[in-house]
């Protein structure tokens, strides 16, 4: 037994003509955490299959509608729980190799060795083969904040050639080239948006970052914990996504078509998830941050319905 699904992702003017990415002929905005799938017991692995279903449970109770799977590539469950519970995928290859000079006046890259671009195209072919049956996935990713970034005109239009249905965000963050299907920026806490462009729509690949530390839930001592902004407890901690959540209003009523913030939980020093590391905490109040999400998902769809 299998299934399948039915659906359009593409990259087209809005009725407010603005280049916007659009599911089934339709704008939409797309609000979703980074997520590293990472497992304090496990690391790469997770414990059982009912746990890959709860991390993504969590992310559509509280109002997101995808997903940025970072520098991972999961097992195959994962995705099909993506498929099942109704969330959309951004794909990144994982990362490797050297990284080229952050935000770079020359659009700077690196220089591969012929064995290093033989094993990144070969790994990347066999990731897209590997998943590419998963209707969830609605973009490949190739390189994320210059690392390991080269080549990235002829990627983008390797990956858009070989998989037409998906759109290609050929580099988040930091080093854009005038290719693939959106320009995707980095921005911390943020949030901002690329400029509106003629070809291409506009993304924030990572905002956010707001950190608390739970004492009884760290990977490493308090002290040794980090976030872009810290904070001592939860109202707090919720105030402050909310007020990102307010910011990102009129970019998404302007021409924003997806954000990305981090993360979906800890990971080892990194104190900025939507959970703790063991996954037995939410650090926000689920009612107001779901309310927010909700309402920024859903902007898009008076216009839709002009």
């Amino acid at each position: 037994k299998s299934y399948f699904a039915v659906r359009a992702i593409s990259v087209a003017a809005g009725p407010d003509k603005k280049m916007r990415i659009q599911l089934n002929g339709k704008p939409i905005f797309l609000l979703g955490p980074l997520d590293q799938g990472f497992w304090p017991d496990g690391l790469y692995s997770a414990p059982t299959d009912d746990a890959l279903k709860s991390d993504i449970e969590v992310t559509k109770l509280l109002g997101f509608n995808f997903i940025r799977k970072h520098v991972k590539v999961e097992p195959a469950r994962w995705y099909y729980w993506c498929d099942r519970l109704g969330v959309a995928v951004f794909q990144d290859m994982p990362s490797g190799d050297r990284s080229a000079p952050e935000h770079s006046k020359q659009k700077a890259e690196i220089i591969r060795t012929a064995e290093s671009t033989s094993d990144f195209d070969a790994e990347l072919k066999a990731m897209i083969d590997s998943r590419r049956q998963f209707p969830c996935i609605v973009a490949w990713v190739p390189f994320n904040e210059g690392w390991g970034q080269f080549d990235t005109v002829r990627i983008a239009n390797w990956v858009k050639s070989y998989d037409p249905t998906r759109l290609v965000d050929p580099a988040s963050g930091w080093n854009d080239f005038p290719v693939g299907d959106m320009h995707d920026i980095h921005d911390y806490p943020g949030p901002s948006a690329p400029k509106a462009e003629a070809k291409r729509a506009s993304v924030l690949g990572e905002f956010g970052g707001l950190g608390l530390p739970i004492p009884g839930h760290l990977w490493v001592d308090t002290k040794k914990n980090w976030g872009y902004r810290r904070f001592t407890n939860r109202d707090a901690l919720t105030e402050a996504y909310l007020k990102l959540a307010a910011k990102l209003r009129p970019l998404v009523t302007s021409h924003l078509s997806a954000a990305v913030y981090t993360q979906t939980t800890d990971c080892e020093t990194e104190v900025n998830g939507l959970m703790t590391y063991d996954r037995e905490l939410i650090k926000m109040d689920v009612a107001k941050i779901h309310a927010a999400n909700t309402e920024l998902v859903h902007l898009l769809d008076s216009q839709n319905a002009k």
